[in-house]
C-alpha cells in the first residue's frame, strides 16, 4: 500500500460580481428594509453604495458589474458606459427605465430589467380613492368647509353618487388599469376599456370599446396608460367636450395624455371635475392654477409610492439579480422594442 500523499487543488472560488447600489438614502431604505438587504447580501456581499447624484463621478463604476438603480441615476450614454467596462446588469428598482437607456446602451446588449410591477396595486388602489371621493364630492365638501362657506351652504353640492351600477371608463388596459378595473367591477361598477392593444382572447374583449364611445358613455374616465409618442394629447377639446355634464376623470398616468388647458377649461367652467397626481409641471408651483379649482383634486405625484410597493420593488429586484446569477430568464426584463409602448 503506498504512503504517498495525494495533493488536490482545490476548486476556484468564483468571486462574488460587484453590486453597485444607486439609490437615494430615504427610498433605499424603503425598497430594501433590514430583511431585503440580508437578501441582497447574500447574493453577493460585495455591494458598494453610492448615491445617484455622486455615481457619475464614483471609482466603483470601473468595478461594477451589477447595477441597481432608481430616480437621480445618470443615463446610461456611451460616456457612462465606458466607465463601467464590466457591467452586465441594470435593475431599476423605479418604474420607466425611459431616462436610463439610450442607442448606446440599447447596443451594449445589456439587459436592463424594472420593478413597476410593485407599483400597479398602489397606484390602481390610489386610481380607486380619487374615483371614489370624486363620485362622493368629497373634494368640493371639503373645500367649501375649509373656506367658510355656511353650513347648508357648503352642503349645496350636486349629489353624490356611488360607484356600484356606475360607468367606469378606462383608457389603457395596463397592469395597473387591469387592477383597477378588477377594483371597480367587485364594488358593482359597469366598466368599459378602451386599448387598442389587446390581444386577441382578451379576458377584457367583452368590455372594450372605441375610444369616442367609452367617453360619451362613461361617468368616471380613468387614465391607466402609458406617456408614448402615440398617446400625447390624446384626450384634446374635442375628446372633453365629448364627456357628459357632471363627468369626473382621474389621471394617476401622465400629464401628456391632457391637453391640459382643455381640461382646466372644462373644471373651471363647473362642468367636469378631475382629480389629478400627474402635472405639466413638477413640483407643481404655489401659484399654479389648479390649486384654486374647487373642482380639483390634487395629490403630489404619490400614487406608487407606499411602504408596500416600495417593499415589493425590492424583492423584485433581488428576485432579478438571483435569476441573473442562476442564468435564469429575468421576469421583468425591458427591451427595447417593448418601451415604444411603456411608460
Amino acid at each position: 500500500m503506498s504512503n504517498d500523499v495525494v495533493l488536490t487543488t482545490p476548486k476556484a472560488q468564483i468571486p462574488a460580481p460587484r453590486l453597485l447600489l444607486s439609490i437615494a438614502p430615504p427610498e433605499r431604505a424603503a425598497f430594501f428594509p433590514a430583511d431585503s438587504r440580508a437578501a441582497l447580501a447574500a447574493l453577493t456581499p460585495d455591494v458598494i453604495t453610492v448615491s445617484p447624484e455622486d455615481a457619475g463621478d464614483s471609482d466603483a463604476l470601473a468595478e461594477t458589474e451589477i447595477a441597481i438603480v432608481a430616480w437621480g441615476f445618470p443615463a446610461l450614454d456611451r460616456e457612462m458606459l465606458a466607465r463601467m467596462p464590466r457591467l452586465r446588469l441594470v435593475v431599476n428598482a423605479a418604474s420607466s427605465v425611459r431616462s436610463l437607456v439610450t442607442d448606446a446602451f440599447w447596443d451594449s446588449g445589456i439587459p436592463i430589467s424594472q420593478a413597476g410591477a410593485a407599483m400597479s396595486p398602489a397606484v390602481a388602489e390610489m386610481s380607486l380613492t380619487l374615483t371614489l371621493s370624486l363620485l362622493r364630492r368629497v373634494h368640493r365638501m371639503d373645500n367649501a368647509l375649509r373656506h367658510g362657506l355656511p353650513w347648508d351652504a357648503a352642503r349645496d353640492i350636486e349629489r353624490a353618487r356611488e360607484i356600484s351600477g356606475c360607468r367606469v371608463g378606462v383608457i389603457g388596459a395596463s397592469r395597473t388599469g387591469r387592477e383597477y378595473i378588477r377594483l371597480c367591477t367587485a364594488l358593482g361598477a359597469d366598466v368599459r376599456v378602451y386599448d387598442p392593444y389587446l390581444p386577441d382572447g382578451d379576458p377584457l374583449a367583452a368590455n372594450s370599446d372605441s375610444l369616442d364611445e367609452v367617453l360619451a358613455t362613461s361617468d368616471v374616465i380613468a387614465i391607466h396608460a402609458p406617456a408614448t409618442s402615440e398617446t400625447a394629447g390624446m384626450l384634446g377639446r374635442r375628446e372633453l367636450s365629448s364627456l357628459s355634464d357632471g363627468a369626473v376623470i382621474v389621471n394617476t398616468a401622465r400629464a401628456s395624455l391632457i391637453d391640459m388647458d382643455a381640461l382646466y377649461d372644462e373644471v373651471s367652467s363647473g362642468r367636469l371635475d378631475a382629480a389629478l397626481d400627474v402635472f405639466e409641471r413638477e413640483p407643481l408651483p404655489d401659484d399654479d392654477r389648479w390649486r384654486a379649482l374647487p373642482g380639483a383634486l390634487l395629490t403630489g405625484h404619490v400614487s406608487g409610492a407606499t411602504r408596500e410597493s416600495r417593499a415589493r420593488a425590492g424583492r423584485i429586484v433581488i428576485d432579478e439579480v438571483a435569476r441573473f446569477l442562476a442564468n435564469d430568464e429575468l421576469q421583468h426584463r425591458v427591451t427595447r422594442d417593448a418601451l415604444e409602448r411603456m411608460a
